[in-house]
């Protein structure tokens, strides 16, 4: 049943390569097992034993294939061209078949017939991957005296083409071929009554390895929104579970605020991003708006602003909210067309040439302290604010997550997340102390640093003179309802290199000092 189980999880992997998604592979394999594709050979039930792959196969079969052992009984055996019966021979350019052979064509059919025996025989030499066995013996012709074991290809090559005088000559043969820790020769086995008999499994004694560490590690794979905070105890999470999320939109409706989904505009209210409903929901929708316009260019969208309020009309009638259709399209093609403030000039969104939209990052976590982390981060990111702490726990496996966009402007890379969280009703609410209040409050100072952490390690194997000085711009973490106001919505941090080498460090599983 294991042997199964593995050659159906083989053939699944290798047949994953040409379709698309789960749902396809598992339709591949309803269609296979219902005998609408039809089985290749590599889909032939294996056998679990050794016991039955004897396999019997010619040794034109057998070219360009390798077994561990090889048997060759009759590897002396062979056929002579006699005459009687009509030969093919080969005048040097073509074959030809000659109905009458005369004995000049007799011998030369013999003759490439042996050439033809000689190049099966190298063939049949070099098929074994360990060791090869072969049958020799004095052959006679038919009821004849004499040996015809030198016309065999085998033979030919152990005598030269003489014939053999006699069993104590084939000694004398076969002797130069017993070469020390190479080949040995044997005499045949005497011939006896005796059979196999194959030793069944259920007879065989079991035996079984106990392993040393325990079957539950705490190995799993981890994310941002999987750091808790708070005095609660250390969890362990089920080896059947995964805390890290599957997508952007499940990782953006971790982040956001948990308030209300969406309600429609009343009389007389101006329809601000301010008046945007809140919550994950409506979070979640406004970043599905900033993705689809990075995937579809944001110089492009915001170069057709038709097609851009027909992406947003679709959305917002599937939600039936119709009165924010407007709304949202002028909001979205000023936020891709204003130029962002940046520690070192500015860029809009629809001006950029190199930027990744929804990078989907991965990197190995070897028993990392979340207390560890912590510590580093509030010693180096915003001292002195407060915020809450995490809680004790280790990560130990794979961290992974999403970020919004990933972008480069002149030489500098930066790190770029969307937050719809709401800080009041107008644009005065948007101030740089309210948003670096926001940020420490729900702990994107922890997720912004983790971000630059994997962005850090990718320009490390990209850039060949990479420096984090010198080309890591920082994280802009973009408050979308504050867009308009003086300061643009726009947190921008950029933690000092001795953090994020701190925690490459700590990922990598060695110690790092403790901060002073």
């Amino acid at each position: 049943a294991l042997t199964n189980l593995l050659h159906l999880a083989e053939l699944l992997q290798q047949a994953a390569a040409e379709l698309d998604g789960e749902q396809a592979l598992i339709r591949y394999l309803a269609e296979l097992l219902a005998g609408e594709i039809q089985a290749a050979e590599e889909q032939v039930l294996r056998l679990e034993s050794d016991a039955a792959l004897v396999r019997v196969v010619t040794i034109h079969k057998s070219k360009g294939l390798e077994y561990p052992l090889v048997f060759l009984p009759f590897i002396c055996a062979f056929r002579p061209a006699e005459g009687g019966q009509p030969l093919v021979v080969h005048d040097g350019e073509r074959r030809a078949l000659v109905l009458n052979p005369d004995a000049e064509i007799i011998e030369r059919a013999d003759r490439e017939r042996l050439g033809e025996e000689l190049r099966l025989l190298y063939v049949a030499l070099t098929r074994a991957r360990h060791a090869c066995w072969l049958g020799i013996a004095d052959l006679k012709d038919g009821r004849g005296k004499h040996s015809g074991l030198h016309r065999s290809a085998l033979g030919y090559l152990l005598g030269g083409g003489a014939p053999l005088a006699g069993s104590a000559v084939l000694a004398q043969w076969l002797e130069p071929l017993a070469i020390e820790g190479e080949s040995r020769v044997l005499p045949a086995p005497e011939a006896c009554d005796a059979r196999f008999e194959e030793r069944l499994s259920a007879e065989a004694e079991l035996h079984w390895r106990t392993p040393k560490r325990k079957a539950a590690e705490h190995w799993w794979i981890a994310s941002y929104s999987a750091l808790r905070t708070g005095e609660t105890e250390e969890v362990t999470p089920s080896r059947f579970e995964d805390a890290a999320p599957d997508s952007p939109a499940a990782q953006k409706a971790g982040d956001d605020e948990r308030e209300n989904l969406f309600v429609p505009l009343r009389a007389g209210d101006v329809p601000s991003l301010h008046r945007f409903p809140r919550g994950p929901n409506p979070g979640t929708f406004l970043h599905g708006l900033l993705e689809l316009a990075g995937r579809e260019g944001f110089a492009a969208l915001a170069a057709n602003p038709a097609r851009l309020r027909d992406q947003i009309a679709r959305r917002c009638q599937l939600r039936g909210m119709t009165e924010w259709i407007a709304p949202l399209g002028d909001w979205l093609l000023e936020l891709l067309s204003t130029p962002l403030a940046l520690e070192e000039g500015a860029v809009a969104l629809a001006e950029l040439s190199t930027y990744q939209p929804e990078l989907e990052f991965w990197f190995e976590a070897r028993n990392v302290d979340v207390r560890k982390i912590d510590e580093l981060v509030q010693h180096h990111v915003l001292p002195g604010q407060p915020r809450p702490a995490l809680s004790r726990d280790t990560l130990n496996g794979m961290f992974k997550g999403f970020i919004d966009l990933v972008f480069e402007h002149e030489g500098r890379y930066y790190v770029v997340d969307y937050k719809s969280n709401w800080l009041g009703g107008d644009d005065a609410a948007y101030t740089a102390e309210a948003m670096a209040a926001a940020v420490t409050e729900h702990r994107y100072d922890l997720q912004y640093v983790l971000y630059l952490l994997a962005l850090h390690r990718q320009l490390q194997l990209r850039l060949p003179d990479y420096d984090y000085d010198r080309h890591v711009g920082g994280a802009l973490y973009l408050f979308l309802r504050g867009s308009r106001a003086d300061g643009q919505g726009i947190h921008h941090a950029r933690p000092p290199r001795a953090l994020i080498e701190a925690l490459d460090t700590l990922f990598r599983g060695k110690a790092v000092e403790d901060v002073a």
